[in-house]
């Protein structure tokens, strides 16, 4: 059966176009077919406009700029800059310049004079209508609405101490429980999770959050102990269940050498993690709704949030206003790292100038000088500015050596030559730079630059295969953190799927028996890709496949401490990770991290993915990648469009 084509078909003859929206009037035609909106974009601010009784093209243009942008992670677009910093959600470079870009201010006129769509300023008490413009800022309402109620909640908690903090316990708690820890910011970090309301403990990988998280939650239960009041209830929590799973696990193996009584360690040792998504209670059907909110508040005194850059603006939304007000919140994660997948920066616009050190007030500096018993140094933050108060970010680093440290504080920072500097002149038994672009356009002979990291990622392979042959689950997962290959694409030269294929061909050349070709062979390392609660298993979940013995299988997965062995046939949702990608690899660390760069051209080429990739290594760095590709990523930070950092921060 034919079907005839007609003007707005999603078919174009025998192509199918389901990407365009073939009778969109220009401007928003051309602006479709670069790729700078979708179909879908297109037909919502057409449909809004048809509602509305009809609009200018060019207010249109400006709802579908709108409506695309929590897609792409910006919380609204702006009008007078989005001609500079639009993009294309394709990884094809385009020039966007000879669009039809209207003239900003006149652009923000018109959207401005849409009264049944669009509601003007920061009065909350207009009638609700879809859209908001404030300045040359147009947001879908629900964003707008969102960030101002996130903002509000973090001010209300940072303007308040915790009620009922004996200051002289506090500071005997800290020197006992740091006693052997010469980390001045930790103390002060902990300390500050105990006096306020709302705190942060940010830094990068192995500065020692997780550690300091358990002794806040020590020095609570303290406080509640001599003041007589019942054991607190705390909320151990984060974004994704492999993230949850590990911050329970490093609490509990920190419980067991802090320096404790026998019930508080045993309190300790009783601390469960959860996903936000289960302790909100999320509703059957729903990924947005929840049990708990501002009407039916979470019970517990104390909620913890690690990995909260993974967290966007509409879930932190969802979790402040659940929290009950006399409780306290502690945000844990590194500002430094890629931020959530869909809209907002919200850790990293919460610690804001933070972190280049501390911002507190006068009476916060002198209140936390006699809780850690030394001088605190801090900055003045503006007049008025409390937010900084309770952020402490931690720097010095417990994890990996000095030569990873310095590549990564130089991505950090933005230095691009910095960073080039670090690479060169670390020790080689901590960074390997191989400086070739592996997609082997310019020639190059890819194999030979890479023999070493081949070396390395074949000796890692046998290690797995040796163990799971002989049936040592425990030592097959102990082999898969030895080594790990990150990509930043899925696809194409530089991706998951073609560098999976090529490892599967460097271990089946040099180690006898090895065929990757069957579904499930004693060595396979796997990797969860959505979360199974009947099975206990989440995304990003790490296993691998074990002989057991008469020629049957087993899928051996770590589970808060315990080896836990599943059919291999019950798995519907695992694949091969030999490779992964950066993005999932955040909360993981391996002794040798190789990490390869794609074209500099590459959108999703950023300063945040490298210093990601980078903190991957404990103990040694494969990078490669040109010294044009790290330059790219150094100079180009993602750039998200929120208004949440100016709200608690001032102008």
């Amino acid at each position: 059966m034919s079907v005839a084509p007609h003007a707005g078909s999603i078919f174009d003859g025998d192509r199918f176009a389901a990407t365009r929206a073939l009778d969109a009037p220009e401007p928003l035609r051309s602006f479709n077919d670069l790729g700078v909106l979708s179909a879908a974009d297109v037909h919502v601010a057409r449909t809004l406009a048809g509602l509305a009784g009809g609009t200018d093209v060019v207010v249109q243009l400006a709802i579908a700029l709108a409506v695309r942008a929590p897609r792409l992670g910006h919380v609204f677009v702006d009008l007078a800059t989005v001609r500079d910093t639009a993009a294309v959600e394709s990884e094809e470079v385009v020039n966007l310049s000879a669009l039809p870009w209207p003239a900003p201010a006149a652009w923000a006129d018109a959207v401005g004079k849409t009264p049944r769509l669009v509601a003007l300023g920061e009065d909350e008490y207009q009638d609700p209508l879809p859209l908001r413009l404030v300045g040359t800022k147009l947001y879908l309402d629900r964003y707008w609405r969102e960030e101002r109620q996130v903002a509000a909640d973090l001010l209300a908690g940072s303007a308040a101490f915790a009620a009922g903090v004996d200051v002289s316990l506090l500071a005997s708690g800290t020197d006992r429980l740091f006693g052997e820890r010469d980390d001045h910011l930790q103390r002060c970090a902990a300390a500050c999770a105990v006096l306020r309301r709302l705190s942060v403990i940010a830094g990068g990988p192995g500065t020692g959050k997780t550690t300091t998280v358990a002794r806040v939650a020590a020095l609570i239960y303290e406080q509640s102990a001599a003041a007589g009041r019942p054991v607190p209830l705390i909320a151990l929590t984060a974004f994704t269940g492999k993230a949850s799973a590990r911050l329970q696990e490093l609490v509990h193996i920190e419980a067991a050498q802090l320096e404790v009584d026998d019930a508080l360690r045993a309190w300790l040792l009783e601390l469960s993690a959860s996903t936000i998504h289960r302790l909100l209670g999320r509703k059957p059907g729903s990924y947005a709704k929840f049990r708990h909110s501002r009407s039916n508040c979470l019970p517990h005194d104390v909620v913890i949030v690690d990995e909260t850059s993974m967290v966007s603006l509409s879930l932190m939304a969802r979790l402040l206003e659940a929290v009950r007000p006399d409780a306290r919140v502690v945000l844990v994660g590194d500002p430094g790292q890629l931020t959530a997948i869909e809209a907002g920066a919200v850790l990293r616009d919460i610690v804001g100038p933070s972190a280049e050190g501390l911002r507190m007030t006068s009476s916060m500096q002198g209140l936390l000088s006699a809780a850690i018993g030394s001088d605190v140094a801090a900055a003045t933050p503006p007049a008025g500015v409390t937010i900084g108060d309770g952020i402490v970010v931690l720097e010095r680093v417990h994890r990996y050596g000095e030569g990873i440290a310095r590549v990564a504080e130089a991505i950090r920072r933005g230095d691009g030559e910095g960073t080039v500097a670090a690479l060169r002149s670390a020790p080689a038994s901590e960074v390997s730079w191989v400086p070739v672009d592996v997609s082997g356009d310019e020639g190059v002979d890819v194999e030979g630059a890479l023999v070493g990291m081949r070396a390395v990622a074949v000796a890692a392979g046998g290690a797995i295969l040796d163990a799971a042959r002989g049936g040592d689950a425990a030592g097959a997962l102990g082999a898969l953190g030895a080594f790990r290959l990150l990509c930043a694409h899925r696809r194409g030269p530089y991706g998951v799927a073609t560098w999976t294929a090529q490892l599967e061909r460097w271990l089946a050349e040099e180690i006898e028996g090895f065929n990757a070709g069957e579904r499930d062979y004693p060595g396979r390392p796997l990797l969860v890709t959505r979360n199974d609660y009947e099975l206990g298993l989440y995304n990003g979940d790490i296993g691998v496949v074990i002989a057991a013995g008469e020629e049957r299988l087993t899928a051996t997965f770590e589970r808060r401490g315990e080896l836990v062995s599943i059919t291999p046939s019950r798995l519907d949702a695992v694949e091969t990770v030999y490779a992964m990608t950066i993005h999932k690899s955040q909360g993981s660390q391996f002794e040798t991290a190789a990490v390869l760069l794609p074209d500099p051209g590459s959108r999703i080429l950023t300063r945040e993915l490298l210093y990601t990739a980078v903190t991957r290594a404990r103990e040694r760095l494969i990078l490669v990648g040109t010294e044009e590709m790290v330059r790219a990523a150094v100079a180009r930070p993602v750039a998200r469009a929120s208004g949440l950092r100016e709200r608690l921060w001032g102008a």
